[in-house]
């Protein structure tokens, strides 16, 4: 079944990726209404989509996924699903834990309640990560993650989101819920929460701060453009096949010591900026996708996701919105600091 013309429920619409997702569907499918469901907490910001918040066919709710009465209320005359709501970031998992189980692990069960409930939606996706699946060796480069790969997760953070994925694929087979998971790796681009690297080490140089680098560097990771990670959702809404998984990468491979120097390089600032500082706990040290399946099956592959052009291009942005990201810095700096 091929979605078409539909009203949209996105949990989580108003983070990073879920923000920038609103506002891909209501440019990419005019016809479409789209509700947006977040809860507003620390890293939730309708900043983030000043630009659609008048428009015809979108509608903000504010609302928590642990609330069933919310949700249901909120799922009253969609159709369709995208849920992106969850806590994301590893260092706050590895501090504390909990909100990761309660939002990620209980609002996603709580949401496929209420789609069970519902019984007019006729499509869902749920919004994951590559992390579900550990850490690839580095002496091995061929090596990459498919959707067969077995979860094995390393983090707080990891592990509550494979639980997600596993309760979304059980209702699925289950409850036959028409449920479709995707699995992305590293994303990057406009109204990202300070605290994750990339908007991290730009505003640290704005600033004439140094940036904390992680152990040596060698760590690798995929990067994705957050656009390009939006299509390929919106693809797989609309033509994914139920009960099935889609790996979602940026054939973007860098390690953080590579990802740091090419920031520096694009800012003009030199390598005594680099502040070593203690690695990660459990810090994972490779991810990589293979995207071929949703290629191959679904015709999408990225187009936006290129170094250093994108890179560049993300760079200029928080240059020029400045406004927007110097309360969060303080806020995201105010949390690691207890």
């Amino acid at each position: 079944m091929t979605l078409t013309a539909s009203r949209v429920l996105v949990t989580g619409g108003a983070g990073f990726i879920g923000s920038n997702f609103v506002r891909f569907l209501l440019q990419e499918r005019p016809g479409w209404h789209v509700v947006n469901f977040d809860a507003l907490t620390y890293a939730g910001n309708l900043d983030n989509l000043t630009d659609v918040a008048e428009h015809p066919n979108y509608h903000f709710i504010h609302g928590d996924i642990r609330d069933r009465d919310a949700l249901a209320s909120a799922l009253a005359d969609c159709d369709a699903v995208v849920h992106f709501a969850a806590e994301s970031h590893v260092d706050r998992s590895i501090i504390d834990s909990s909100p990761f189980i309660t939002t990620n692990v209980q609002g996603t069960q709580i949401l496929l309640d209420a789609c069970r409930e519902h019984g007019g939606i006729k499509r869902i996706v749920h919004v994951s990560t590559d992390e579900v699946y550990g850490e690839l060796p580095l002496d091995r480069p061929e090596e990459q993650f498919t959707e067969q790969t077995p979860l094995q997760p390393h983090s707080p953070y990891s592990a509550s989101k494979a639980a997600s994925d596993l309760l979304a694929l059980a209702y699925q087979h289950t409850f036959n819920l028409p449920v479709m998971v995707t699995r992305c790796s590293n994303n990057f681009g406009p109204y990202q929460f300070p605290e994750k690297v990339i908007p991290l080490f730009v505003t640290n140089l704005i600033d004439g701060e140094k940036v904390p680098l992680y152990g040596d560097g060698r760590n690798i990771r995929d990067w994705l453009h957050v656009t390009d990670h939006c299509e390929a959702v919106l693809t797989v809404l609309e033509k994914g096949k139920n009960g099935e998984v889609y790996n979602i990468g940026g054939n973007n491979e860098r390690t953080n010591l590579n990802l740091t120097h090419t920031v520096l390089d694009l800012m003009d600032m030199p390598r005594e900026m680099i502040q070593p500082v203690e690695d990660r706990l459990g810090h994972d040290l490779r991810y990589a996708i293979d995207a071929s399946k949703i290629k191959h099956e679904l015709g999408w592959e990225p187009v936006r996701s290129a170094w250093p052009e994108a890179l560049a291009e993300t760079i200029d942005w928080y240059r020029a919105h400045e406004a927007w990201w110097r309360p969060l810095k303080a806020r995201a700096a105010e949390f690691m600091q207890r």
